[in-house]
């Protein structure tokens, strides 16, 4: 880059009467008629990038909350067990199978109840159900005997069983994203090992959000805890706060077995981040309640 002769009013090069307060501009002048930089477009002329359209989310208070889902953007639903974040998921791909979009749930640890989701309205003829981890056996071939099995190293075994669904969700959503024409791609690592998602690449997740970002899909995902970390655009803590049972009242903040049968939950829902308002979202907060359906 060649030198840029600039001269300066202590050294006696500025002429008379030359206002300090133009030295500014004639640099940036000087800089613009530079070749090398005569491509780059100053900051004040670059286009904002317009706010996403907004879908319904299926529930009610969330919509309110967030004004819904936004496409083209990452969303994070994510709580502990038992806490309404697999009710958000069936009743946002309810709502947009009930749109007449076809979408796509990658379900990394196969824990869809297929009953759940006919009841929460979801549509499966415009539903594509991704199962992964399933090992699926050629016919005519023998069954191997457990005993005769010769494992080495159990620990190693182990973790190849929890990460091998992990890389196939991966793969599949790279694919589904790459593909398009999806109104909604969810993925569900609600029952995913903490240790095993957390091994996800943050490449990944740039990745899945430059694969989304001027489409239409929806891109959603829940958890344990966050994972997506910045590239998602909407983030959303649910915890469920007070149940109630058959066998009696449970009290607040207790959350029951999977096998526990139960009216209802409780959940409260808190905003922790949105990337789509000029200002910082703050902490706000908002409750719904689940029923024996939708579970």
């Amino acid at each position: 880059m060649s030198s840029l002769p600039v001269v300066s009013p202590a050294a006696g090069g500025c002429p008379v009467g030359f206002a300090a307060a133009k030295l500014p501009r004639l640099i940036f002048e000087r800089l613009g008629a530079m070749p090398k930089l005569a491509g780059v477009t100053p900051a004040s002329r670059l286009e904002a990038r317009p706010t996403p359209e907004m879908v319904s989310s299926g529930v009610g208070a969330i919509d309110a909350l967030t004004g819904g889902f936004p496409r083209g953007c990452l969303t994070e639903v994510y709580g502990p067990a038992s806490s309404g974040r697999t009710s958000v998921l069936l009743a946002a791909l309810a709502a947009a199978t009930r749109r007449e979009e076809v979408c796509a749930l990658v379900d990394v640890s196969d824990a869809l109840n297929p009953l759940s989701a006919a009841a929460a309205g979801i549509d499966f003829g415009r539903l594509l159900w991704v199962r992964c981890g399933l090992r699926l056996q050629k016919p005519g071939s023998p069954q191997r005997h457990r005993g005769t099995e010769k494992i080495k190293n159990n620990k190693n075994l182990e973790n190849s069983r929890i990460e091998k669904p992990v890389e196939q969700a991966l793969r599949v959503t790279d694919l589904l994203l790459q593909s398009g024409g999806f109104g909604m791609v969810a993925i569900d690592l609600g029952d995913t090992p903490v240790i095993a998602a957390r091994r996800i690449p943050l490449t990944s997740w740039f990745r899945f959000q430059r694969s989304v970002e001027h489409t239409s899909t929806v891109l959603f995902v829940i958890s344990q805890v966050p994972y997506a970390q910045t590239c998602a655009s909407l983030l959303l803590r649910v915890s469920g706060t007070k149940l109630s049972a058959f066998s009696g009242q449970l009290s607040e903040k207790t959350y029951p077995a999977h096998a526990q049968l139960l009216d209802g939950i409780q959940v409260q829902g808190e905003l922790l981040r949105s990337r789509l308002e000029r200002k910082p979202a703050r902490s706000v907060t908002t409750a719904f309640a689940t029923n024996l359906q939708a579970g």
